[in-house]
């Protein structure tokens, strides 16, 4: 059976390969090019040098395990094409060996997904094992994040998902240990660290005086000890305010991208419609140097009316935000309920924090994919959030030649999360009908969610087909602004619906 299991998770494996490599000539995203950098930063420099580097824009600005991720695959790269790995004459190469070296090695890095889904999937049901592989694998979000506009997100929520599997093992000291190795990969999954902080003490650490002093020694040495792994060297070379400056740039203002469907889409949009009814009531009011078009990189909080935001309001924010999980956590620290935690933890993050990357959505909504066959409610949940989190990262891929990919993988993963969770809750009634028990399961969704899902059509025609003929080139800015704050409304909405299960 275990090997049957194994068989059919390599399958959808291979299946998602294939698509992967289908993929490979499509566009690619100015984030190529920072890899690309990264590993001639990382062949050509000595370590003291990695997090000084200005040759190219694209500085180091990833925690250190995954620079040495990047000098890993250097020695590969070079075997290929030497040009790969040039600091000064590979800027901006884009040969088919470039090409086909960077695409490839994110479809191997997949891998480490594979494990974190089987891990996650071993003691679950048959059919919810299948479902929870093909939504993940399968998932849109990472094709197009990862092998379109290219990125390693896939290879990281691998660890992630790996980090959770042992949390609901109760192997805790092992699953706090790869979570301490996720986070020194890429430090933006360090929202969830107060729920692995809470979890782990309450759950693992809080076991009698001698015990409990024990385990907390023992948790508290193997996160140094990965800590001192990854930033070691730097703190031996007197590096380490380099490297945190790199990592945390706070310059760059409060918000990645305008279309970034979070909380400050909503406060943005408030402060520009103050601003000109302030403006037409005869009031001067400044109008900020940020344009709606331009983005806020760069600048720390451009608002006419509105208080400017610091990086520290946005870490209260989230920190406010998170706290009934929390107390949820210490109150029953319950292994089973650790994905929901950090999926929820994530939705707080991508909605409040600073500077959040569009991309971020994937964080949460790849455990919630885990989540989502625990109840009907869950199953329902995420079929909505999922098509908005993967509606809102259209934006990324602008280029004519990719929207037929991008609605093709948005519709197709709909019909597959549609008749996974119809036959799923069809048979769980056909089993208590059986067992003579009344079951009102069936999966649908409700008025005000096809309101919504019916308006998120009527926005991508606006947006992608009317505003264009009609206006053409004027106001370029209405349509992700648009697209952002729908798809905005949906995220707060799933943020507030998880709330809602956390405290329930």
């Amino acid at each position: 059976m275990d090997g049957d299991r194994r068989h059919l998770l390599l399958w959808f494996f291979a299946a998602a390969t294939a698509v992967k490599l289908l993929l490979i000539p499509s566009y690619r995203s100015t984030d190529f090019e920072v890899h690309r950098n990264w590993l001639a930063i990382t062949h050509s420099l000595p370590l003291s040098e990695w997090y000084f580097d200005e040759t190219s824009q694209w500085t180091l600005d990833y925690p250190p395990f995954f620079a040495y991720f990047e000098r890993f695959l250097s020695f590969f790269a070079r075997l290929l094409d030497p040009k790969i790995v040039d600091l000064h004459k590979g800027l901006d190469y884009s040969a088919d060996s470039v090409v086909y070296f960077q695409r490839i090695t994110v479809i191997f890095s997949d891998l480490s997904l594979l494990l974190g889904v089987y891990r996650l999937t071993r003691k679950v049901e048959t059919l919810k094992r299948n479902l929870i592989c093909v939504l993940v694998v399968w998932s849109p979000g990472l094709l197009m994040v990862d092998h379109v506009h290219f990125q390693y997100n896939g290879f990281l929520l691998g660890w992630l998902l790996l980090s959770v599997s042992f949390l609901q093992d109760g192997r805790d000291l092992i699953g706090g240990f790869l979570f301490a190795v996720v986070l020194c990969f890429k430090h933006l999954f360090a929202v969830a660290a107060p729920v692995y902080f809470v979890y782990l003490l309450r759950h693992y650490c809080w076991a009698g005086l001698a015990t409990g002093l024990r385990r907390l020694v023992a948790l508290g040495s193997v996160v140094v000890a990965v800590f001192a792994a990854a930033f070691g060297p730097f703190i031996y070379n007197g590096q380490i305010q380099q490297v945190i400056s790199r990592m945390f740039p706070f310059g760059r203002g409060l918000c990645h991208a305008y279309w970034a469907p979070n909380f400050w889409v909503f406060y943005i949009i408030l402060d520009k419609g103050l601003a000109f009814t302030l403006r037409k009531l005869g009031f001067d009011v400044q109008v900020p140097s940020a344009s709606f078009t331009g983005g806020l990189v760069g600048d720390s909080s451009p608002f006419a009316v509105l208080p400017q935001i610091t990086p520290l309001t946005t870490f209260v924010m989230v920190l406010l935000a998170i706290t009934p999980c929390l107390i949820k956590a210490w109150k029953k620290p319950q292994p089973g309920l650790v994905g929901r935690w950090i999926a929820y933890a994530y939705t707080c993050g991508f909605l409040f924090g600073w500077h959040v990357h569009e991309k971020a959505s994937l964080h949460f909504t790849i455990p919630l994919a885990i989540v989502a066959v625990q109840s009907l409610e869950d199953a329902k949940h995420y079929f909505l959030v999922s098509i908005v989190y993967c509606y809102s990262l259209f934006p990324l891929l602008y280029e004519p030649q990719e929207y037929p990919i991008k609605v093709l993988l948005l519709l197709l993963h709909s019909m597959v999360m549609w008749l996974g969770f119809t036959a799923l809750y069809s048979d769980e009634k056909a089993l208590k009908e059986k067992e003579g028990g009344e079951s009102k399961s069936k999966f649908e969704i409700g008025c005000i969610e096809k309101g919504y899902l019916i308006g998120l059509v009527l926005v991508e025609i606006v947006s992608q087909f009317l505003h264009p003929y009609f206006l053409g080139d004027r106001y370029a800015f209405m349509p992700l602004m648009l697209i952002s704050t729908y798809c905005a409304v949906g995220i707060m909405y799933s943020w507030i619906w998880q709330l809602l299960k956390i405290l329930t």
